[in-house]
């Protein structure tokens, strides 16, 4: 087989390999650390197909044979490098965490979702200062919503914002403002935790959001997103 035929080839394993590590993980057919090798090493084989067939490309002996092919499998093999690459960056830019709350005081409670995170590698209590001051400093507009409408009004807008996210609701209380549900991510199908709070303030209410991910040291920054667009969407539906 010709050397443009065996890296496009490689290129295109390193492509599926790559969509298959997340997908697989969700589908069960592995774990998620298996998952995260799979896009380790299809990252690993892109880079070398990439510049495998850069190199080949500046050599006018073996451009001539088929440049187009060298081009594109490089230029896969750079694609497929950069998703896990600039997973790594994410990463790194964010602190370690995988707790967040509007509230670092006194952090929205976990009721109906109180086994579920006991059985969950990350657990259920909030770590209290220690992330707090990480969360401050990486997410300082991560903060309550005041809204003008009283909490009877303020909690059915609440619960239609977390249908809206597409969350799986766990179970709600409007007496007590409490609306808790479980976001699935998209690509792997981990399960992040949420509840929401409506409390009274003023002749107002204040909404509080915690977003907690199951497993995994750092959640890339995923609960921050996450509770900037519901609250996004839930001050677009108070209006």
């Amino acid at each position: 087989m010709k050397p443009a035929r065996i890296l496009l080839l490689l290129a295109l394993v390193a492509a599926i390999a790559l969509l298959l590590a997340g997908p697989g993980t969700r589908l069960g057919w592995w774990d998620f650390r298996t998952g995260f090798s799979v896009m380790r090493w299809a990252a690993f084989l892109g880079l070398a197909t990439a510049a495998m067939s850069l190199g080949l490309l500046a050599w006018p002996r073996t451009r001539r044979t088929a440049p187009w092919a060298f081009a594109f499998a490089a230029a896969i093999g750079v694609g497929v490098a950069a998703v896990p690459l600039n997973g790594l960056r994410q990463a790194r830019s964010v602190p370690p965490i995988h707790d967040i709350s509007t509230d670092t005081a006194q952090p929205p409670a976990f009721v109906a979702l109180q086994d579920a995170r006991r059985d969950a590698p990350n657990g259920l209590d909030y770590a209290g200062e220690e992330i707090a001051q990480q969360q401050r400093a990486a997410y300082p507009d991560v903060g309550p919503l005041r809204l003008q409408a009283a909490p009877d009004v303020a909690f059915p807008q609440a619960l239609a914002a977390a249908d809206a996210m597409g969350w799986e609701l766990a179970g709600s209380d409007a007496a007590s403002g409490r609306i808790e549900a479980t976001a699935t991510t998209r690509w792997f199908g981990f399960k992040d935790d949420v509840v929401v709070r409506v409390a009274p303030d003023g002749g107002g209410s204040r909404v509080d959001v915690r977003s907690m991910s199951r497993l995994g040291g750092s959640d890339v920054g995923a609960n921050a997103r996450r509770i900037r667009d519901y609250l996004r969407r839930l001050d677009a539906l108070a209006d």
